[in-house]
C-alpha cells in the first residue's frame, strides 16, 4: 500500500485533521508500543500499520 493511499483511508475514517492527530498522539501496543507516525518512521509497512488501525479501531470491513 502506498503512504497516499494510507493517509487517504486515514482521512476518510477519521476525517482529515483527526487522522493527522490520531497518527501522531494515539500509541497503540500492537505497533510496539508506537504511534502510527512513529510504526512508519520506524519503517512498518503502511499496509501493515493500517490493518493496526482497522483492528484497534473497529474500522468497518468495507473500509479495509
Amino acid at each position: 500500500m502506498r503512504l497516499t493511499v494510507f493517509w487517504q483511508r486515514m482521512a476518510e475514517h477519521f476525517g482529515t485533521g483527526y487522522a493527522e492527530t490520531f497518527a501522531r498522539d494515539h500509541v497503540m501496543t500492537e505497533l510496539g508500543g508506537r504511534t502510527v507516525d512513529e510504526a512508519l518512521a520506524a519503517g512498518w509497512d503502511a499496509k501493515d500499520v493500517w490493518r493496526v488501525v482497522c483492528a484497534v479501531m473497529n474500522v468497518p470491513r468495507e473500509r479495509h
